[in-house]
């Protein structure tokens, strides 16, 4: 059963209820995080809690608890999940208000944090990699909303994920109004051609996602050449590998893209992230100090 944090109070799934006159359900007037837990341990927490304190100040929306009172709530969340690994959404609404999108008329901001266990990807795909449509559902772009918020509004990205579940496919690439690839429905795209690694800056449309980040982090550890430049759907169907990242996802390896299979999936540079994307988990999640005091 999933757990939540309700405004400073833990309740049980059934228990957790807002109002419907709250601004983010009549209005999607929001944000919110995504966040993994490995070991009782938040992964990239500072990230996280500073992208929702970015996204909020963008939207003029205020957070009524301090970063280390959001902080002790998901450790508080964590501590009592009956297990030590799953998936928590992190949710500020603008709060209850009246009828109509005036903002002002919200006294007080509701915040909520979810945990459940995280079950987003299908073993066969995990396996296998992802099969990918380009959605004709395009991208908003950054002149109306800036793909940095990560706001309660998804509707295009729903309507991108309907293309694909429609298609028979496990995912959908958005493109911008250029016709550039901006980003998954709830992930970033990575390419690989000739060793090297390309994704789509921020500029054109795609979030600046916490996993991406220790992707090119973790590239550059490795010594693996890896840009941010603009990429159409001929790269995505000319690359030797693509890969999907995300907090919920981690990193997933791309078979096909609009029916035309990809060399291979998962590729060689798949693998060699995929590792050390797992060890970077380990070691914040203090699994190598804790085999330590064991034996």
């Amino acid at each position: 059963m999933s757990l939540c944090w309700l405004d400073g109070t833990l309740v049980n799934e059934d228990q957790a209820k807002v109002s419907v006159f709250d601004h983010g359900l009549l209005y999607g007037d929001g944000v919110f995080e995504g966040i993994r837990f490995y070991n009782h341990r938040p992964f990239q927490l500072q990230p996280h809690l500073r992208r929702l304190l970015h996204s909020a100040k963008v939207i003029g929306l205020s957070i009524p608890y301090t970063v280390e009172e959001i902080a002790d709530a998901i450790n508080e969340v964590i501590g009592a999940f009956a297990e030590p690994d799953g998936y928590l959404r992190l949710v500020v609404t603008r709060g209850k208000g009246s009828l109509g999108i005036d903002p002002s008329s919200c006294k007080r901001s509701t915040v909520f944090i979810i945990a459940e266990r995280p079950a987003f990807v299908a073993p066969h795909v995990q396996k296998k990699g992802a099969r990918l449509i380009i959605a004709a559902t395009r991208r908003l772009p950054p002149d109306g909303l800036d793909p940095r918020v990560k706001s309660l509004n998804y509707l295009n990205h729903i309507l991108a994920r309907m293309e694909a579940v429609q298609a028979g496919a496990d995912e959908a690439i958005l493109l911008n109004t250029q016709g550039n690839v901006t980003e998954g429905t709830t992930d970033n795209v990575f390419v690989v051609r000739d060793q090297q690694i390309f994704t789509p800056a921020v500029t054109e449309g795609a979030l600046d996602g916490i996993t991406r980040q220790v992707v090119l982090e973790l590239a550059g550890e490795l010594g693996l050449a890896c840009r941010q430049q603009t990429l159409s759907p001929y790269d995505l169907y000319t690359a030797d590998e693509c890969f999907l990242t995300g907090t919920a996802v981690e990193l997933i390896a791309v078979r096909e893209i609009d029916g035309r299979m990809l060399p291979s999936s998962p590729g060689p540079v798949f693998h060699r992230l995929q590792e050390a994307f797992r060890n970077r988990i380990q070691n914040e999640a203090g699994y190598e100090s804790r085999k330590s005091a064991v034996s």
